[in-house]
């Protein structure tokens, strides 16, 4: 079934705010195999330049692609036929240790590819102050019957 066009450019309201931790950033590191010292010692993440220790640059996948947006049901999204297409992040700053932050999504295209459809969703992901830290970039495509 066809993804209802009428979602394209629209903005969902905020999320709900998360708090980055440094043990959610340790747990995301180990599960992605990364031993970078930023991601886990803060005195690591000083002698870096940071005034804490920073989250891996695909962290906030744990906080965009879930959006809540996706679940509007007028949407026309059936997820047991998605699969992750592509994902992208354009950052003003790292995300840190201590940082609550907010997410606000836009679907920002629609389209078909034969009998799939490619969802293009981008995801500003902010301080709960509304500092920009990063931008998502993510396709998500809806599989044909």
């Amino acid at each position: 079934m066809a993804l209802n066009r009428d979602f394209i450019g629209h903005a969902f309201p905020k999320s709900e705010p998360y708090e980055v931790s440094r043990v959610k950033i340790r747990e995301f590191a180990d599960a992605i195999g990364d031993p970078n010292p930023i991601y886990r010692d803060r005195d690591a993440a000083k002698a870096a330049g940071h005034p804490d220790v920073i989250a891996p640059p695909t962290f906030p996948i744990v906080i965009t692609l879930g959006t809540d947006a996706l679940l509007d049901p007028e949407l026309g999204l059936n997820f047991a036929m998605v699969v992750h297409g592509e994902q992208r992040f354009e950052y003003q700053r790292p995300l840190r240790a201590g940082d609550v932050v907010v997410t606000e999504s836009t679907i920002s295209g629609i389209r078909s590819i034969g009998r799939n459809e490619r969802l293009e969703v981008q995801t500003v992901v902010m301080t709960v102050e509304g500092e920009p830290i990063c931008t998502s970039h993510n396709v998500l495509i809806e599989r044909g019957a």
